[in-house]
């Protein structure tokens, strides 16, 4: 296929369909940009080939002109002197001269053309280029972030599995049975605070009979007993 051929097919081409009926988006954007830096530096080397012509053409009729200008003066100068052959003969060699200068110009303008058709196509083709990269990029992106997605999900399906619930239940139980543990430890116990004041309890009843016991009425009744 040729560079032109190529160049029109990528220009003309729609990316956008291209890759929502491609299988594989992301493997035929690398192929399509792929494609399109290789026939870019074709066509910027075809360019610069002709803008090195152009100077190499350039230079030949401004060679041409000056061998013009030359011719010109000899046969003037031949005239000046009477010699009229010499002068036609100088007049010829101005007309070859002047003839191949007015060829190469003709090839300049020909090729100024060109250079600009090339150019023009170079631009085409670097804006076709920055819009395919932009869409490489952003299918990366939707890539990196499908992945992402899938692996949140895959994630979230692993903890709502029943076996990872089944895990969190008998997690929760072991933690209720070492609480419940726990309180069994001191489960009947008394605080040192509670024995002291119960003891106090205690001290004071006794105290209360002592007291009882010791009462007048206490004794009378025990000598009505007698």
């Amino acid at each position: 296929m040729g560079i032109f051929t190529r160049f029109r097919d990528i220009i003309s081409s729609n990316i956008n369909a291209m890759l929502d009926k491609a299988e594989d988006p992301e493997k035929l954007i690398k192929l399509m940009i792929r494609e399109m830096e290789d026939t870019l530096v074709e066509i910027k080397t075809a360019c610069a080939g002709v803008m090195a012509s152009g100077k190499k053409t350039q230079r030949q009729a401004d060679s041409h002109k000056v061998q013009a200008q030359y011719w010109e003066e000899k046969a003037e100068l031949a005239v000046s002197k009477g010699r009229d052959d010499l002068a036609r003969d100088a007049l010829i060699e101005k007309r070859k001269f002047t003839r191949r200068a007015e060829t190469l110009n003709q090839d300049l303008v020909e090729q100024d053309l060109l250079i600009e058709q090339y150019q023009a196509d170079i631009r085409q083709l670097e804006d076709k280029l920055k819009s395919a990269r932009d869409k490489q990029r952003m299918l990366v992106q939707r890539q990196v972030h499908a992945k992402k997605k899938i692996q949140a999900q895959q994630e979230m399906r692993r903890i709502d599995s029943s076996e990872t619930m089944m895990k969190f239940d008998e997690l929760e139980n072991r933690i209720e049975r070492m609480e419940a543990e726990a309180d069994l430890v001191n489960f009947g116990k008394k605080t040192s605070l509670e024995d002291e004041l119960e003891r106090l309890a205690v001290d004071e009843d006794i105290e209360n009979e002592l007291k009882a016991l010791k009462s007048p009425e206490s004794s009378q009744k025990d000598d009505s007993t007698e």
